[in-house]
This record gives C-alpha cells, sequence and structure tokens, in this order.
C-alpha cells in the first residue's frame, strides 16, 4: 500500500512540474527567448503560449521598456589638463531580445563600460571651460557613439546626461577668483566709458557754448559797427546842413553847431566818475553867446514858419459891416 501511494505522489509532482514547463505565460512588457536542447530557436511575445517539455525551454527572459543605466562617477582629465569628477544616466531600450541576450555577456556591465570609455574620450577633447559649459555638445557626441556602438546588442540609446562635473575645490577657488576678476574689470571698463562720455559731453557743451558766444560776440560788434556808421551818417548829414547854411549866410547856424559841441563836452566831464569839482572855463561867455545864437536862430525859424502859414492862408472875404 505505502510503496503505491509513494509512486502516486511522484507522478503527481512530476505532472505539475511538466504542466508547468508545458505553459508558459509571458508578462507585458518582457520577451523570453526559447532554446531546443541549448539552442536559440525563437522568442516568445507577451501571452500564454505551450512548450514541450524537455525539448525547449526558456533561455533568457529579456526586459523590453525603456531602461535607466546609472553611469558611476569617474575622474576624467581635460585637454588642459585639469582633473573633473564625472557621472551621469542613460537611457536605453531592447529592440531585439534575441541580440540583447545572447550577443553580450553582461548588457549593464557592458553599457556602463562603454559609457565611461566614451566619457574620457570627449571630456579629453575639450578644455575644462569648454567641458563645463557645452554640456549638450557631449551629450549629442555621446549619444551619437554609444548608440551606434551598442546597435549590434539590439538597443537603442534614447538619451545620455551627464548629471555632474565636479572640478577640483582649488580649481573651483581659482575659477571664483577669475571671475571675480573679470567682473570687476568689466566693471572698471564701464566706469571708464562713463568717464569718456561724460568728458565728451561735457566738452562738446564747452565748445557749443564758445561757438554761441563767438557768434553772440560778432553780432554785437556788427551791431555796433552798424550804430557807429549811422551816428557816423547822421553827423555827416549834420555836418553838411550846417555847412549849407553857413554858405547861405547863416551865421546863427554855426554858433548852434559849436555850441552843442561844447554842452556835450562839458556834460561828459562834469558826469566823469573820477571828477571831484568842475571848474568853468574863462571862455564860458563864448558858450553863452554860442546858446543866444541859437535862441536867434530858434527865432528866425519860428517866424519864417510863421510867415510861411500867412501865406499858405486864403484871402478872407469882406464882411457887409465893414
Amino acid at each position: 500500500m505505502f510503496p503505491s501511494s509513494l509512486l502516486a505522489l511522484v507522478l503527481l509532482v512530476a505532472g505539475v512540474i511538466v504542466l508547468f514547463k508545458t505553459v508558459r505565460m509571458v508578462p507585458q512588457g518582457y520577451e523570453w527567448t526559447v532554446e531546443r536542447f541549448g539552442k536559440y530557436t525563437h522568442t516568445l511575445d507577451p501571452g500564454l503560449h505551450f512548450l514541450i517539455p524537455v525539448i525547449y525551454g526558456v533561455g533568457r527572459k529579456v526586459n523590453m521598456m525603456e531602461q535607466v543605466l546609472d553611469v558611476p562617477s569617474q575622474e576624467v582629465i581635460t585637454k588642459d589638463n585639469a582633473v573633473v569628477k564625472v557621472d551621469g544616466v542613460v537611457f536605453f531600450q531592447v529592440l531585439d531580445a534575441a541580440k540583447a541576450a545572447y550577443e553580450v555577456s553582461n548588457l549593464e556591465v557592458a553599457m556602463i563600460a562603454l559609457v565611461q570609455t566614451n566619457i574620457r574620450t570627449v571630456i579629453g577633447s575639450m578644455d575644462l571651460d569648454e567641458s563645463l559649459s557645452q554640456r549638450e555638445t557631449i551629450n549629442a557626441q555621446l549619444l551619437n557613439v554609444v548608440d551606434h556602438a551598442t546597435n549590434p546588442w539590439g538597443l537603442k540609446v534614447t538619451r545620455i546626461e551627464i548629471r555632474d562635473i565636479q572640478p577640483p575645490r582649488d580649481l573651483v577657488d581659482s575659477m571664483a577668483r577669475q571671475m571675480k576678476a573679470e567682473r570687476e574689470k568689466r566693471a572698471q571698463i564701464l566706469e571708464a566709458e562713463g568717464l569718456r562720455q561724460s568728458e565728451i559731453l561735457r566738452a562738446d557743451g564747452e565748445k557749443q557754448a564758445a561757438v554761441l558766444e563767438a557768434e553772440g560776440r560778432k553780432e554785437a560788434a556788427f551791431r555796433d559797427a552798424e550804430a557807429r556808421e549811422r551816428l557816423a551818417e547822421a553827423e555827416a548829414r549834420a555836418t553838411t546842413m550846417v555847412s549849407e547854411a553857413i554858405a547861405k549866410g547863416d551865421v546863427q547856424a554855426i554858433n548852434y553847431f559849436i555850441a552843442q559841441k561844447y554842452v556835450e563836452a562839458f556834460k561828459e566831464l562834469a558826469t566823469g566818475p573820477n571828477q571831484k569839482f568842475v571848474l568853468m572855463p574863462m571862455e564860458a561867455s563864448g558858450v553863452i553867446g554860442s546858446i543866444a545864437g541859437i535862441a536867434e536862430l530858434a527865432k528866425e525859424a519860428l517866424a519864417g514858419q510863421q510867415q510861411a502859414t500867412a501865406a499858405r492862408r486864403p484871402a478872407q472875404p469882406p464882411r457887409l459891416g465893414d
């Protein structure tokens, strides 16, 4: 009785194992490779599948979803012999499960080694300033090289990002001092430019003021010359009139002319700022005589005007009572 029960139990366990080996259910996002006596035959897509036990078996279970792989930090020497620590991340996706399973032994280790090697190559061809400021260029170059290199493995590298670039501490301090000096230099240049522009504007203003002042002096001199010319013309006309009067035998005209000049000269002498008192000249009687001549000239001119008016007035008719 006991041997038959044991045999039944063994057969039950074997049946369960055969059932699990026959019925295979591949989850979504994965693909399984199938091997026949250890040789790859085909790939199972997500879903329910049936395999003949012992003859066929599942080889590798490959993740077909996009994956993220961390690239460990490493020290890289730049073109100008600066040592920096660089790390990053890689985004990739398996497109061919059979190639990813059988073309490379350890996919993740191979990916990390490939990316690290190309990081050293790309950053080693750049100066420190370029490596710090041109991350997009570094990412594009790494993506192009790594994607081309992993194509035989059935992979598609979608993105490579340099996460951090850390220069040494002393180099960071030196860069900070350099940046500070550069900003101070820029500030001094801007200040000098401002002073230069201010001096230019001030000189331009002084130039324009000098030009306007010179033009003002020119205009004033022109006005003064014109006034002197008018005065000279008036003097000439007065002299001509006096000369004509003398030529006609009018002696009072010369007395008027001399008296006018004498009075003007005496006025300037009396109003001078340095004169405390004024001495009348002994020829004052001549001045008085000239003034008298002026009065006589005025009387004669008034009498002549009255005669001319009477001559122009029409004769009135006689009244009846006369």
